[in-house]
């Protein structure tokens, strides 16, 4: 399965969001991609004040347009994230996957919000204006499962741990880690990950903008079922290329099988 992590700057408008978007595809489209991502709050700024400010419904303007691409490009797309609005008025941070024929496919509402004061660092609460999200999302493709999860949700190993039993093989994690947790946890928790649920992990971040509220770390990058990082980017704009074999999940579990020997009868 080849897939491309699009690392891009956010834009000053949606509408410049997408057509970055398009462009990106377009440049892409000879290297006949199976699967692209792209980073969280891709075409919004990462601000609470900004979330309800662009957020859509379901199927509205933004959703169209991607939905469009995907069947344009005849990819599976992993649309980032972006701000939703519900018909209560309750906004979530929200990732839509959809597949070659641009169906939506999968929905995941970001579980785990964004509230922290890290003393000398960062400070972010998202659940000032974002509602959490309740379910762990895994979809089906030609190749097999795959889980979908938003950035702080890595943190919290049990949501893995959920997408893997229910059969996922390969983790979408778009994200927006920055300066003080980045250098400090984003390849640990990306390899730990792998490691403990011996399946690839995709992190897709947004590019960094020094001159943001919230500057993002970058760096996307993936990683294999037994923890080595198949490939990272830096901190700019740039388009990360991974051919998965998916036997090798199977491999390594089988060879080390570590989730067959999980127990449950331990108190």
């Amino acid at each position: 399965m080849r897939v491309i992590q699009l690392q891009m700057q956010v834009k000053e408008t949606k509408d410049e969001g997408l057509k970055a978007l398009e462009a990106s595809l377009e440049k892409i489209r000879d290297k006949q991609p199976d699967l692209v991502c792209i980073g969280e709050m891709f075409h919004c700024p990462y601000e609470t004040s900004s979330f309800p400010v662009y957020a859509e419904k379901e199927g509205g303007e933004s959703w169209q347009f991607l939905s469009n691409l995907a069947k344009k490009y005849g990819i599976y797309l992993s649309a980032g994230t972006m701000p939703e609005v519900d018909d209560n008025g309750k906004v979530y941070n929200t990732a839509y996957v959809f597949d070659r024929e641009g169906r939506q496919i999968a929905k995941h509402r970001k579980a785990y919000l964004f509230d922290v004061d890290i003393k000398g660092g960062q400070y972010f609460k998202e659940s000032d204006t974002l509602t959490a999200g309740d379910s762990c999302t895994v979809f089906d493709t030609e190749f097999g499962k795959i889980g979908i999860c938003i950035c702080f949700d890595l943190r919290f190993p049990e949501l893995s741990r959920m997408m893997v039993q229910r059969g996922a093989k390969v983790i979408l994690v778009p994200a927006a880690f920055n300066r003080t947790t980045g250098p400090a946890h984003w390849e640990l928790l990306f390899r730990a990950r792998a490691v403990d649920n011996q399946c690839f992990y995709l992190g897709t971040s947004t590019a960094r903008n020094e001159q943001a509220d919230y500057v993002a770390w970058g760096h996307s990058l993936c990683v294999s079922p037994w923890g080595e990082i198949l490939g990272e980017l830096g901190a700019e704009e740039g388009i990360l290329e991974s051919d998965l074999d998916l036997e090798q999940v199977e491999r390594i579990r089988s060879e080390l099988p570590l989730l067959a020997a999980l127990r449950t009868d331990i108190r």
